[in-house]
């Protein structure tokens, strides 16, 4: 017994550096993992602090002063926010975009609902048709915006001619102030729901066959079902639509392009959304420091209005009860 004691002692003692090297080995591969992940993320982190979250940081400092066209720079305080609040042109412009994205977030969304489901069905030629569908998507806006302005030219424009057919014709669409961000409204609408159609299109997809077909074993119709399979399967998907949209309403590209192409704002400022006004006061009028404190209000609005967006839907689990 002693001498088997005195040999599992000598294996043991020789085992424990054996343990600790492998201990040491393994530590050091996963130490090796961690810095190859780290330098595999490191360029996209640069990416967004120096191009994404640097700006963001000068541009909120740079509401808090006045910047002159020369480059100097005089602090200003909460001068620039209290300047926004007396500023009626700065007041239409959010009353503007208060408009533009009521009606252009449940434009997209059922715009695009309502064309996926028309091309959800794998029949012939369907996807040349969802192509065309998506086809607006791929063309440069400022090209959407000079072929639009021609369609919508008084009297003469292929608007007017075949609304004339149905004794609509004359309108100025972008001339008169109370049609003039409809016509915008219309033409963004039609720009954008292809790429949504196709976000419902991917949810609707995911939606099993075998529902639908026990629901109509059931006895219910389309209606029903779509209230009772489709809209609650694509909760998901609804609050994905709704929070893109969302942004793309308040701060998208379109909202600057289309209006700087079809009616710089005009007529009477009927179509000066705030990313427009912003672009004015920066570039035209030489204000920068409150052009900045404009855009930092706005990100603000956005950041509020996500915040209700979630608290409303639940996070997208649309949990009413």
């Amino acid at each position: 017994m002693s001498v088997l004691s005195a040999g599992d002692a000598a294996d043991g003692a020789a085992g424990r550096p054996r343990a600790r090297a492998t201990r040491r080995s393994h530590l050091s591969q996963t130490h090796r993992e961690w810095l190859a992940a780290y330098l595999f993320l490191l360029p996209d982190v640069l990416g967004l602090l120096i191009f994404v979250g640097l700006p963001m940081v000068l541009a909120l400092s740079l509401g808090f002063f006045d910047v002159s066209g020369f480059g100097t720079y005089t602090f200003a305080g909460l001068g620039n926010y209290r300047k926004m609040l007396a500023d009626p042109l700065f007041l239409d412009s959010l009353q503007v975009t208060a408009k533009y994205v009521l009606v252009l977030v449940p434009g997209l969304y059922v715009s695009g609902l309502g064309l996926a489901l028309l091309v959800k069905r794998p029949v012939r030629l369907i996807g040349l048709f969802r192509a065309m569908l998506f086809l607006p998507n791929v063309i440069s806006l400022v090209v959407i915006g000079l072929l639009w302005k021609f369609l919508f030219v008084d009297r003469i424009g292929m608007v007017n001619v075949l609304l004339s057919k149905i004794g609509l014709g004359g309108l100025s669409w972008l001339g008169d102030p109370d049609l003039s961000l409809w016509a915008l409204l219309g033409v963004t609408i039609w720009f954008l729901m292809g790429f949504y159609m196709l976000i419902f299109l991917a949810g609707l997809q995911e939606i099993p066959r075998e529902y639908y077909d026990a629901a109509r074993i059931d006895g219910a119709g389309p209606l029903r079902s779509f209230r009772d399979i489709t809209l609650p399967l694509l909760k998901p998907t609804s609050f994905f639509v709704l929070l893109v949209s969302l942004v793309a309403a308040v701060a998208g590209p379109q909202g600057f392009d289309l209006v700087y192409v079809m009616t710089s704002g005009g007529p009477a400022n009927s179509t000066n959304l705030m990313t427009y006004y912003i672009y004015q006061q920066a570039f035209l009028f030489s204000n920068f420091g409150y052009a900045a404190a404009m855009a930092s209000f706005l990100v603000f609005v956005l950041l509020g209005l996500t915040g209700i967006l979630f608290a409303v839907t639940r996070g997208g689990r649309f949990d009413f009860d």
